[in-house]
């Protein structure tokens, strides 16, 4: 039987150091890593690696269930995959362990509560963005371009037969944006 941990963190700025804190002291003879890798990714180097590398009687050892996956699906196919290599999960912060009946079942239970709470979020962010639109906000990244300057640069390139490349260099952004904000305006105008 070896212990195997897994760590991740979802961005750059974030610190593993807790986790493999936690991973060597429940005595994990090796840790694979992801750094600045979301959970939602189903497929990230680290945990790739140490799919490879689980055989039959080791025990994969997480800080937390959410480290290993973001979505039930994910969780439970990760814990599908790892039965039938005949590798146990253990989870430090929840108390899991797959090696018996009642761990397995506590393992599900967490992991809907858990795709639960996470799709209770996501409905209150997109409610969130629907009332900031009623209230006429724009949320997200403002545009580089103007309404006026995407109209002018329309005008510019139907009436004046200006190039795409000579108009973003006159605004100071990419080709690419220029057309974009081109099509959004020909878009409201049609």
């Amino acid at each position: 039987m070896v212990l195997i941990g897994y760590a991740r963190v979802s961005t750059q700025a974030q610190s593993l150091e807790s986790q493999l804190n936690a991973l060597r002291a429940a005595g994990c003879a090796k840790i694979f890593e992801d750094h600045g890798v979301s959970g939602t990714a189903t497929r990230r180097s680290g945990l790739d690696k140490m799919m490879k590398r689980l055989r039959r009687g080791d025990i994969l050892v997480v800080a937390r269930l959410d480290r290993l996956g973001r979505s039930l699906r994910h969780l439970v196919t990760v814990v599908a995959v790892l039965q039938d290599k005949g590798v146990e999960l253990r989870s430090l912060a929840e108390s899991i362990d797959t090696g018996s009946a009642s761990g397995r079942m506590i393992f599900h239970l967490f992991a809907a509560v858990a795709e639960f709470e996470r799709s209770l979020i996501s409905e209150r962010t997109i409610a969130g963005l629907r009332a900031a639109r009623a209230r006429g906000k724009r949320p997200g990244r403002q545009p580089l371009l103007s309404d006026e300057q995407c109209t002018e640069a329309l005008r510019a390139i139907s009436d004046e037969g200006a190039t795409e490349e000579a108009l973003a260099a006159k605004y100071n952004v990419h080709v690419r944006t220029l057309q974009r904000a081109v099509h959004r305006v020909r878009t409201v105008r049609s």
